[in-house]
């Protein structure tokens, strides 16, 4: 059993889904905040395939943040996630903020993104 918070998040996620979608010329750049970790992934919605996934446990990532549940992990994972993104050909995706407000750990990641290149 959900608790009302999550639920209502859920809720918001499925209003965002409705409108935004990923394709292959703008993918999806989709959120997922627990407690202790942050996990991005670029997704092509039209193909069905994730392009890239980096999370708070990844090796490189966890070398440079003590903590993975704060806003300095979360503004290192969005520099090395834009960087493999740039990496692989993708410069614009479609932000995914999972329901979550756009406010501390989900905006340092927004913000340190942008600054790595992608357009959003």
């Amino acid at each position: 059993m959900l608790n009302i918070k999550e639920q209502q998040r859920i809720h918001r996620h499925q209003r965002i889904r409705a409108r935004l979608s990923g394709t292959s010329a703008r993918p999806r750049m989709c959120l997922h905040r627990s407690l202790n970790n942050l996990q991005a992934q670029i997704v092509d919605d039209a193909q069905g395939t994730v392009l890239v996934g980096k999370s708070t446990l990844a090796k490189d990532v966890k070398t440079k943040a003590k903590s993975g549940g704060n806003v300095g992990a979360a503004t290192i994972l969005g520099e090395v996630l834009a960087a493999e993104a740039i990496k692989k050909g993708i410069k614009k995706v479609a932000f995914d903020r999972g329901g979550y407000l756009y406010h501390g750990r989900i905006k340092a990641f927004a913000e340190a993104a942008r600054k790595g290149g992608l357009e959003f």
